[in-house]
């Protein structure tokens, strides 16, 4: 199950994780976009909406993939917004939206996968953060504050999992080149000037956070649960200027 998977991150997991023979349910609120990247993909792969927030869509959805599919083993928390501006700027309406959608959507799914994995005897979940929730970002500060959130409950569920055979790591994906970031809101940001500084000289693609979530769903991550890991191009080390 790959959450906010209409496009970028989460449509680059689902088909790297078909591309590895899993059988993948995207989910999203773009139901058209979302639509043609479960055809695009195949036979594998199914689309069905979701409103991350919103307790009972995700009750709907878990059903319908134990109906349909059997239980879900693997769950990457994927969908994510940012709304950018100051302190000052930034309104109640729009951190309550960043919340919801970054924070509790997280929580609704862990929570919604816990009784089907543990049927399963086993899964992993994989929360999307951000290098925003290992250091304060100027001018986001309900999304660091959300993804900060991620950050904690990933430790405390991995805690409380690990006896049923769940593991549940975080990602934290630097600049990703994905509509998130191609927005009117990030204009001003010089991209060559920053992203020729970091060590890998390049922004992110989503296809770089893919391969690390196929990683800790898979077994070959079996003794990995808890972990924070970190896909930025070396950005949060520091800048060669």
């Amino acid at each position: 199950m790959v959450t906010g998977a209409s496009r970028g991150q989460g449509e680059a997991i689902a088909r790297v994780f078909a591309e590895e023979g899993a059988r993948v349910v995207l989910s999203d609120v773009l139901d058209v976009d979302g639509e043609a990247v479960a055809s695009s993909i195949g036979p594998s792969a199914t689309y069905r909406h979701l409103d991350v927030t919103d307790e009972e869509s995700w009750g709907a959805l878990v059903d319908w993939c134990t109906d349909t599919l059997g239980d879900p083993t693997v769950l990457v928390n994927n969908a994510g917004i940012v709304r950018a501006g100051s302190l000052e700027a930034t309104t109640l309406d729009d951190y309550r939206a960043v919340i919801e959608v970054n924070q509790i959507g997280c929580f609704l799914g862990m929570r919604s996968v816990v009784a089907p994995m543990r049927r399963a005897g086993g899964g992993s979940i994989v929360n999307t953060s951000s290098v925003a929730g290992l250091h304060g970002v100027l001018g986001v500060i309900a999304y660091a504050a959300s993804k900060f959130a991620v950050r904690g409950m990933t430790r405390s569920a991995a805690l409380e999992l690990g006896v049923d055979g769940i593991r549940v790591n975080s990602i934290h994906p630097g600049t990703i080149d994905t509509p998130m970031v191609n927005t009117e809101e990030f204009a001003h940001v010089d991209r060559d000037a920053y992203f020729s500084a970091i060590p890998a000289g390049r922004i992110g693609q989503p296809r770089d956070v893919a391969m690390l979530a196929l990683f800790l769903a898979s077994e070959e991550s079996d003794y990995c649960t808890g972990a924070e890991f970190i896909v930025d191009g070396g950005s949060s080390t520091g800048t060669r200027v």
